[in-house]
């Protein structure tokens, strides 16, 4: 066979012989794809870990709270807290998330459970927004995503993702959601399941 030959043979063979390699999938992580797919690192408390504090400002159903006295992680140690961080206030999955958790807040969670929602809203937003659903629980406001990006929830929209945390009496990360769907019962099941192993029921 003549060389020219068999070196086309070679490179034929060596195409097939080698798989393409799978371009990194970047939903499995949390975030959402966006143009080409690329790697992305998760970050953020697993379970087991401590989960970092913070303090941030907050406004409820009956208004904004003081500018002196954010919500402090720090001081809900031994209790149970879920952290609750969504994109927008008044879009329809967020809408859905909050109102559910308000509707069944004594089934998921309990009077001794301290719930939090945060997103990068303006806290006369989240008042309106909590008065709107009759919200039994605060919402923090964190427009620069500095505690977002410490929980993974963080996006390059300039909104929040739909993550859930929840932490245990002891400050460790019980369990986290980095990809909580607002309209999926099983994924609220398993907060409320989370909740009662934290509070040892």
């Amino acid at each position: 066979m003549p060389l020219r030959a068999i070196a086309a043979a070679a490179v034929v063979l060596s195409l097939i012989a080698v798989p393409r390699l799978p371009a990194q999938d970047s939903s499995k992580s949390g975030q959402p794809s966006k143009g080409p797919p690329t790697a992305v690192m998760v970050s953020g408390p697993d379970s087991g870990r401590r989960a970092p504090t913070f303090r941030l400002p907050w406004a409820n159903k009956d208004g904004v709270g003081p500018a002196d006295q954010p919500y402090d992680l720090a001081l809900d140690r031994g209790k149970t807290v879920v952290l609750a961080f969504y994109p927008r206030d008044f879009t329809n999955g967020c809408t859905a998330e909050m109102r559910t958790f308000a509707e069944q807040y004594d089934s998921l969670f309990g009077a001794a459970v301290v719930v939090v929602g945060i997103s990068t809203d303006p806290l006369e937003t989240h008042s309106r927004f909590a008065a709107s659903l009759d919200l039994p629980f605060r919402l923090l406001s964190d427009p620069t995503q500095v505690v977002a990006r410490r929980y993974a929830s963080n996006d390059r929209s300039g909104y929040l993702r739909r993550t859930v945390y929840v932490i245990g009496p002891d400050g460790k990360v019980q369990y986290r959601n980095l990809r909580f769907n607002a309209l999926d019962p099983k994924h609220y099941a398993e907060l409320g399941a989370a909740v009662r192993r934290s509070r040892g029921g």
